[in-house]
């Protein structure tokens, strides 16, 4: 298991093309991805409950893996948020 503390730095925060972006990341692996964020926690493989999470711009969000590729799914969904979802903006 691991898990890194990252800031959601994208303009418009974790809205529904940046959960399907992370969505599609972590589905890429075989760990289990969960995020947490103001006493809530979502899976991170399903793209309802990333998005109940409502993490705005500026937040600080806690990825957590736990598998056989937990290193990798992490070290891919950090990037990807520190890339600011593949976002132009």
């Amino acid at each position: 298991m691991a898990e890194r503390r990252v800031v959601i730095s994208n303009r418009k925060g974790l809205h529904a093309r940046a959960a399907s972006r992370l969505v599609q990341v972590a589905s890429e692996h075989h760990s289990e991805v969960s995020l947490l964020f103001d006493d809530k926690k979502a899976d991170g493989r399903n793209i309802m409950s990333v998005m109940m999470l409502a993490a705005p711009p500026g937040s600080e969000i806690v990825l957590r893996t736990e598998g056989e590729d937990h290193e990798a799914v992490l070290d891919a969904l950090v990037t990807l948020i520190e890339n600011r979802f593949d976002e132009d903006e």
